[in-house]
Formats: C-alpha cells, sequence, structure tokens
C-alpha cells in the first residue's frame, strides 16, 4: 500500500501535527516502506504456530518475596548513599531539571 504526500498531510492535520510541506514527501516514503513491511509479515505462514499471551514463561520457580538486610539499608542510612557524588542529610543531591 502506498501512501501519498495528500494522505501524510490529512493524516497530519486530523493528529494536530504541524508537519512542514517539504517534510511530506518523505514521510510518504517512510510510511509508505512500514506498510510495505507489515504486508511482508502478513505473508508470513503461522498456521500450526501457537499464539503466545505472555512473552515470559509462567512456569518458571518464583523466590519468596521477602525483605533483607541490604533492602533498607540495614538501618543504616549512612549506607543507603555511601556511594552517592553528593548527599545531604541522608538524601541524594541530583541536579535541578525545572527551573
Amino acid at each position: 500500500m502506498a501512501i501519498d504526500k495528500d494522505t501524510v498531510r490529512k493524516v497530519a492535520r486530523l493528529a494536530r501535527i504541524a508537519e512542514p510541506e517539504d517534510r511530506l514527501e518523505p514521510l510518504a516514503k517512510e510510511l509508505s516502506g512500514i506498510l510495505g513491511w507489515i504486508e511482508q509479515l502478513n505473508e508470513v505462514d503461522v498456521e500450526g504456530v501457537e499464539a503466545m499471551a505472555s512473552t515470559v514463561d509462567v512456569s518458571l520457580p518464583l523466590r519468596e518475596d521477602r525483605l533483607q538486610e541490604g533492602d533498607t539499608g540495614g538501618g543504616q542510612p549512612d549506607n543507603v548513599v555511601a556511594n552517592a557524588p553528593k548527599t545531604e542529610d541522608h538524601f541524594f543531591v541530583v541536579p535541578r531539571v525545572v527551573e
């Protein structure tokens, strides 16, 4: 399935995405390529392949969830922040990200 420049313009407008006119043609080619890959996947014979409900093997044994000394710092807050580059009153000090 090929996507043209007008379709990209319409989809961008519906999605409220502002795309400059010179980007519409490259996007049309890129989206057409993606749809081409999807069409290729549709051609794969999956007859007899059981659908997966999960990618995780649910039969794996799980350990008991219990609190261990390392989980809390052993009641010693200095141990928790020992490797931090900068601390203050047993808290990690990080650079400000919002001004």
